[in-house]
């Protein structure tokens, strides 16, 4: 087992006692800049019988993601960063997505990291932040949970270049584009993103 400063460990889980599940153990595997642990316990089946079950699960805490829409023109800002998943599956690596972070345990509410994010990754100020939504990314797998919002932007609400933080190693590409341009990159595979595909999904049901 691998140990890095500062990853979370959290073996018990983030929920009162559950009478349909009974014998949880958990056991780290490995913690690093996140935490990957097994889970084995008995489940109640929906016949009444119980079922033994052993899960791996990885513990990355949880997101915030945001769509920003100029209504006036009609664009939005996607970021563009190099993704090693994604590269090492096939793909470019260089992903469209939303501007979007971990959700830093010291902040009270989701709201507070994405308009951080914004900032950093951006360089745009936001005025008021509409909450959405909450999806599970892959909850067969991964407690990540991601909080989705939307905002509306204009070309003078920049205040910055953006690009993310150089001392967290990010190299972060802001991209300005029509959405519908956003949307056809969608449809051609030009965006694989899923958390970047429920928004833009989101916005063009919404016009």
């Amino acid at each position: 087992m691998t140990t890095e400063t500062g990853a979370p460990e959290r073996l018990s889980p983030d929920r009162p006692a559950d009478p349909d599940l009974a014998g949880l153990e958990t056991e780290l595997v490995w913690k690093g800049y996140f935490t990957f642990f097994r889970g084995r316990y008995r489940r109640r089946r929906r016949d009444g019988g119980w079922q033994e079950e052993t899960r791996e699960v990885l513990d990355r805490g949880h997101g915030a993601a945001i769509l920003l829409h100029d209504p006036e023109r009609d664009t939005v800002v996607l970021v563009r960063q190099f993704r090693f998943p994604a590269w090492w599956t096939g793909d470019d690596g260089h992903l469209l997505e939303l501007p979007a972070g971990i959700v830093d345990p010291s902040d009270a509410h989701a709201e507070e990291t994405i308009r951080r994010e914004v900032a950093e990754e951006t360089g745009l100020r936001v005025g008021p932040v509409t909450p959405l939504f909450r999806l599970y990314a892959t909850p067969g797998a991964n407690t990540e949970h991601i909080s989705f919002f939307h905002a509306s932007y204009r070309a003078a609400d920049r205040i910055a270049d953006g690009g993310g933080l150089a001392t967290e190693g990010e190299d972060i590409e802001v991209v300005e584009l029509p959405l519908d341009e956003a949307l056809a990159l969608l449809e051609s595979g030009g965006i694989v993103d899923q958390k970047t595909a429920v928004m833009l999904l989101w916005a063009r049901s919404r016009r």
